[in-house]
Order: structure tokens, then C-alpha cells, then sequence
């Protein structure tokens, strides 16, 4: 017997250089809402990143919340990455979604 396929999540994230002291939470569910996100992502052109220990982190954290320092290297890791994905991202606009 198989294990039903895992739910897809997501969490979104802002950080506006000069106005936020960390990244914010935005946008976080599963199914049908984390879906939802993607595509919204995905509209606006942002980069999106796989990384479900991450999403499990974040998820736990409300709307508006701003990242823990614990999560600070982590989160460092997929602003670099995204930036080098995008070289037109901009922080003081956009935001960052992923899976």
C-alpha cells in the first residue's frame, strides 16, 4: 500500500531593504492556498525555491511575522541564490515563494 502523495506548501516571503529589519512572512498554506501562491509567484515572475525544511519552518510562523534569528543563515542562503536567479529580482519590490 502506498503513502497518499504529500500535500504541496508554501510560504512566501518580503523583505524590503531599509524598511524591514528581516524577511516577512506574506503568504503561507497547503493545498489548494499553497498552490495558489505558486502561481501568483509564478505571474509576477518571482524566483520560487524547493526546500519542504524551510517551508516547515516558516509555516509555523503568522502572516506579518518577521524570521526568527535562527532561520537568518537560511534564509540568507535562498535570498543569494535568488538574486543570482534573477539579476532583475529587487528586493524593495518583489518577494520570494517557495515549495
Amino acid at each position: 500500500m502506498s503513502a497518499p502523495p504529500a500535500r504541496t506548501r508554501a510560504v512566501a516571503l518580503r523583505y524590503r531593504n531599509g524598511e524591514d529589519a528581516a524577511p516577512r512572512v506574506t503568504a503561507s498554506g497547503s493545498g489548494p492556498v499553497a498552490e495558489r501562491i505558486l502561481e501568483l509567484a509564478r505571474e509576477h515572475g518571482l524566483p520560487m525555491r524547493e526546500d519542504p525544511d524551510l517551508v516547515e519552518a516558516l509555516a509555523v510562523l503568522d502572516l506579518g511575522t518577521m524570521i526568527p534569528p535562527e532561520l537568518y543563515e537560511m534564509i540568507a542562503e535562498v535570498l543569494a541564490w535568488a538574486y543570482r536567479a534573477n539579476s532583475s529580482f529587487q528586493s524593495t519590490t518583489r518577494g520570494l515563494a517557495g515549495s
